[in-house]
């Protein structure tokens, strides 16, 4: 049998930083296939932002906490080496929740396991505007927040994988963008490349004081951030306004929930209406995206740039790359 290098999760860790304490690089022997499985040689790995609260011991997230011990899951792109599923032949290139290793041994139905389009010019597009943070921007836009042309829509941590797509989901829908991004550099990148009409950089300016020169108000808000960047748009959306709700990060480094707007009175003196919403939602309607994403993207209208790092080994690095904002576009690791 052949072996693997995965990462286990040992403890809970500590912020968005030092993550080599809680997580550690193991190597194991690979025994037969379980029935009905899948066993998967990974070529990508992605490193996305919701995932850190899995490695926390909250039981009052979007699922259960992975238990001390266990491999570390994610997002992984590969083709499969062996297989009990009919649906899943040897030689496929596969997306599906599997794990940070090299190997990854799945159960198809468990983890959202699903065949690929091999023939693209570039693979990495199924991490990206053929992938999940693409369907999950084209849901937040286009059905949670009801966006329409001509309206002004905001989008949180805008220069990462999610809030760039959903920028440019934005722009195809025919929206008035603003992106709310950290630096100067990636504001000027959502200017120049995404293309948004308003670039924001809440290091170095006043959020709330910005939006505030939006005639009539924010239509729309796109947030994948929460705490004071919410409470900077909730007085300055438009009365009718709604907010998707995608993402949380500024809450993902404490183990503590995090505690409600500042700004929660707003809600009702502007009459807005505020959801929640995340990927496993939706898996079962990707087919029903894909026919859109594929023609923004051949037209070249929807596009992801990737953050790219090689090596299982330097998982950690890339991780905590995209946590602490210190990445533009899609983290992914290439092993």
């Amino acid at each position: 049998m052949s072996a693997t290098r995965f990462w286990r999760l040992d403890n809970h860790p500590e912020g968005n930083t030092q993550f080599d304490q809680a997580l550690s690089l193991q190597h194991e022997e690979l025994g037969p296939l379980p029935a009905g499985h899948v066993r998967i040689e990974v070529q990508y790995l992605s490193m996305d932002a919701g995932t850190r609260l899995w490695m926390s011991p909250r039981t009052d997230g979007y699922q259960p906490p992975l238990p001390l011990g266990s491999p570390m899951q994610g997002l992984c792109l590969g083709s499969v080496i062996e297989s009990d599923d009919p649906r899943f032949p040897t030689g496929s290139l596969v997306r599906g929740f599997g794990h940070w290793a090299e190997i990854a041994t799945v159960d198809p139905a468990a983890t959202g396991l699903e065949v690929v389009d091999p023939t693209i010019g570039d693979i990495r597009q199924h991490f990206g505007a053929l992938g999940m943070n693409a369907w999950t921007a084209y849901v937040g836009v286009k059905e949670v927040a009801a966006v329409q042309p001509d309206e002004w829509l905001v989008v949180s941590a805008a220069a990462g994988a999610t809030g760039s797509l959903a920028c440019q989901v934005g722009k195809n829908l025919g929206a008035k963008v603003i992106g709310i991004a950290g630096g100067p550099d990636k504001c000027a990148w959502l200017r120049d490349v995404i293309g948004v009409d308003m670039a924001i950089d809440y290091r170095g300016e006043s959020v709330e004081e910005r939006l505030a020169t939006v005639d009539g108000g924010v239509h729309a808000f796109f947030d994948n951030v929460g705490g004071p960047i919410l409470d900077a748009v909730l007085p300055n959306m438009a009365h009718y306004g709604r907010i998707a709700i995608c993402g949380m990060v500024a809450a993902y480094g404490d183990d503590a929930p995090m505690a409600g707007p500042a700004r929660f009175d707003q809600i009702l003196m502007r009459r807005l209406r505020v959801e929640g919403f995340f990927i496993p939602d939706f898996l079962e309607r990707g087919a029903e995206f894909m026919p859109q994403l594929r023609e923004w993207m051949d037209a070249g209208e929807l596009a992801t740039i990737f953050d790219e790092t090689q090596g299982i080994e330097n998982v950690l690095v890339a991780y905590e790359r995209m946590l602490t904002g210190k990445s533009t576009g899609k983290v992914i690791v290439k092993l």
